[in-house]
């Protein structure tokens, strides 16, 4: 799986300005995890994949002083290097990493690995992970216990077609996985607060699936999204939202 899904290349083109002011933090908790749990430390070798406009990758830096970003979509890069220019940052894909063998103690995949969960990806994470590295999964999921939430979903779920979801689950086929061991889990709670043209408008006009679509789609989505803004009570007239999150962590070591 050497391409870009479409919905991502295309989506994630037009939307690369509002990914990066839309889509949601990680909870600080996060760090913890990393730390304690992934175990990187300040002189580790720290790859991050798939790295988008370096949501994540600011994450990374805080703990670690050396970190690479690889990213395929070149809007994507442009934000990533605008937010953090000393981040080495290639081109590449899941499947070709510009990396060479056994040169990063830590693979991170956040926000992204259900892009290229496949078999052959394992093999080229495998080839770039030290003896004894780890790979690490995070995911920022929607709450939807509360109703609002949900309604979103609702709205925006017709239009995925065949795009990868981490909800669906599909990423997980490839575990267990040959050279790597068990699947480890860990689970915080989170929340993006501010004002709903971020955390909710931008949030879900730069889903990829979204984004991708043409013009008079996404007015209406948008159309969608803004009458549930104006109406729920819970929403109108408010100037800052809390909108909830679950952090999803998997990680597994190179064997």
């Amino acid at each position: 799986m050497t391409k870009v899904h479409k919905s991502a290349a295309t989506g994630y083109q037009s939307a690369a300005d509002r990914y990066q002011r839309g889509r949601p933090d990680y909870s600080p908790k996060i760090l913890n995890w990393l730390r304690e749990e992934l175990g990187i430390e300040r002189n580790s070798t720290v790859l991050d994949l798939g790295a988008g406009t370096g949501k994540f990758t600011k994450r990374l830096v805080e703990i670690c002083d050396n970190v690479i970003a690889v990213e395929p979509v070149a809007e994507m890069r442009g934000q990533l290097a605008k937010v953090l220019p000393n981040v080495k940052t290639f081109e590449g894909t899941s499947t070709q990493i510009p990396l060479d063998d056994a040169s990063v103690d830590f693979v991170i995949c956040a926000q992204s690995f259900h892009w290229f969960s496949t078999p052959e990806t394992m093999t080229e994470l495998h080839r770039v992970l030290k003896p004894n590295g780890r790979l690490g999964l995070v995911w920022n999921v929607r709450n939807e216990k509360l109703d609002w939430v949900s309604a979103l979903t609702k709205i925006v779920t017709p239009y995925e077609g065949d795009a990868p979801r981490y909800y669906k689950g599909d990423w997980k086929t490839v575990f267990p996985c040959d050279g790597f061991g068990e699947l480890q889990e860990a689970s915080f709670a989170h929340e993006q607060v501010g004002d709903p043209e971020d955390v909710i408008m931008n949030r879900f006009m730069s889903v990829s699936f979204i984004a991708a679509q043409d013009k008079e789609t996404r007015a209406s989505i948008r159309k969608q999204i803004d009458e549930l803004i104006t109406s729920h009570l819970a929403l109108k007239r408010k100037r800052e939202i809390s909108f909830p999150y679950v952090t999803e962590c998997f990680w597994c070591g190179k064997i």
